[in-house]
């Protein structure tokens, strides 16, 4: 039996640009996800942290979930591994793995997804992101993209466009069955306000007048509604390279799956100028250029080369990704059945290895923007006046502040402060005012501003505060970006020991 040839047949000579792309990119995420945990973790999950994962592990927490810190947890084991997983996804995104055999790039992202899955367990509430569960399903897949000598597996790409599937139609669907606004297309004249952490550009969108909103709605209903479905068929079709030998089908099936991914790639991108949402829109622009086809960027960039000398791709390479894409499609039956449900769920795993999940996001908008203000003071009796605010580095706080780009970096604190004053509150906040209290340089260093310059206030408190954007005349007659109204108390004043 010729082997070569029907191994051949499972090639998708192609798609090197989207390989690239895809392998790289990840990477490039990966060390930006291991950054954001070195930084930030042990602040908020260590040892000393505000919901202690040493203390989540002895309580049990791990039971039946995959994670290597269930023999052992220390803050050095944690930032070392980061640190390690930081080198190997550098060394991904340089290609110098890549340059080697298979397995070696392999190896790298499984690496690198087993680590980041032990992570999210002990992570708790400040791993509970969608973003999250989608870097370790792309991580895994990305394993058997294979290396720069050999073809891109056809399978392995159709499995990265079949997440690509559930990830925007997941999303779509979310929305249509979720809040009236995405029917009516309102819902973005209030997201760019009520976002959990607005961008630079943020106000700008949402001061455009009521017929953009409109147009952006719809736009995104045809990005995550109808792209997705010209996506997965026509991607089939030209990766699976229906027509071969002559190519001529495969090409305009390539350049149509080439053109639905443009349309998701602008989407997300604008989404990216708007907003900070992690890494969610970036790794949503790498994972879709699994549908790219190298003949058709060579339409638009005619040196772009579409023909490349590979050599025959190993027998065990191409047995393994054809087990890893039957398996795929067996646990894929649950997420499939759950985007024709009903009670869609959102973010949603279904097995402990967190491989074919469901995503969405934004079912619902909020319409008003709630904001949880920590105030400190060192009075012994403080007034009205005594208080001062500590800043964070993200979220609103100062009214003059213009919002600032921080994604694809995560800033998880941040972010759960949104939640609290949606009012999913933790007791991880009563220990952060405590922390304060204590001028604790950890958790200082995870804000963007403390008034008091490392001493310990005597009294911490918490206030809510309804936020809303400067209209242009309140922007040029007070200067703020910002407009707020005090809500009252949150959290009663809290006094230091000592």
């Amino acid at each position: 039996m010729d082997w070569t040839g029907l191994i051949a047949w499972f090639d998708a000579p192609h798609a090197e640009l989207a390989r690239q792309v895809l392998q790289r990119g990840t990477a490039a995420i990966f060390a930006v996800a291991f950054l954001s945990t070195f930084m930030q973790f042990p602040a908020l999950l260590g040892e000393r942290g505000l919901s202690p994962a040493p203390r989540y592990i002895a309580a049990g927490g791990l039971e039946g979930q995959p994670s290597i810190f269930r023999w052992h947890y220390s803050d050095r084991f944690l930032r070392i591994l980061c640190l390690a997983c930081i080198v190997i996804a550098l060394t991904l995104v340089t290609g110098f793995l890549q340059s080697g055999p298979p397995w070696a790039p392999m190896l790298a992202f499984l690496a690198l997804w087993i680590v980041y899955l032990s992570i999210l367990p002990i992570g708790q509430v400040f791993y509970g992101f969608g973003w999250e569960l989608l870097l370790c399903e792309v991580g895994f897949l990305m394993a058997f993209l294979g290396s720069d000598d050999h073809a891109p597996p056809t399978l392995a790409l159709l499995l990265v466009v079949w997440l690509v599937f559930r990830l925007e139609f997941g999303a779509g669907m979310i929305k249509l069955r979720g809040g009236r606004e995405w029917r009516d297309l309102t819902a973005l004249t209030f997201h760019h306000e009520t976002q959990p952490m607005p961008g630079p550009l943020s106000r700008l969108a949402h001061l455009a007048p009521l017929w953009w909103h409109k147009a952006e709605v719809l736009g995104n209903h045809v990005a995550q509604l109808v792209a997705p479905w010209v996506l997965l068929v026509c991607a089939v079709g030209a990766i699976g390279a229906v027509d071969r030998p002559a190519g001529a089908v495969t090409a305009v099936l390539g350049a149509i799956a080439t053109a639905a991914a443009a349309v998701m790639i602008l989407t997300q991108g604008w989404l990216v100028l708007t907003g900070n949402f992690a890494w969610l829109n970036w790794i949503t622009i790498v994972v879709a250029f699994a549908a790219v086809d190298d003949r058709a960027v060579a339409w638009l960039v005619p040196a772009w080369p579409t023909d490349h000398a590979y050599e025959p791709t190993p027998i065990w390479f191409s047995i393994l990704v054809g087990l890893v894409f039957l398996s795929y499609m067996w646990l894929s039956i649950p997420s499939a059945r759950n985007l024709a449900s009903k009670r869609q769920l959102m973010n949603a795993s279904f097995n402990r290895l967190r491989l074919a999940n469901a995503y969405g996001a934004f079912g619902t908008v909020t319409k008003r923007r709630d904001e949880i203000v920590i105030e400190g003071s060192m009075a012994d009796a403080p007034a009205d006046d005594d208080w001062v605010e500590y800043g964070f580095k993200g979220k609103p706080g100062d009214v003059r502040r213009v919002p600032g780009w921080f994604a694809p970096y995560h800033l998880r604190l941040d972010w759960l402060m949104w939640f609290l004053a949606l009012g999913q509150y933790g007791s991880w906040f009563r220990v952060l005012l405590q922390r304060l209290l204590e001028a604790d340089r950890p958790t200082l260093r995870l804000l963007g501003h403390d008034p008091f310059d490392g001493e310990r206030p005597r009294w911490v408190r918490a206030r809510v505060y309804r936020y809303r954007f400067a209209t242009r005349a309140e922007k040029r007659a007070t200067g703020q970006v910002w407009m707020r109204e005090d809500r009252g108390l949150f959290v009663a004043p809290m006094r230091g020991g000592g």
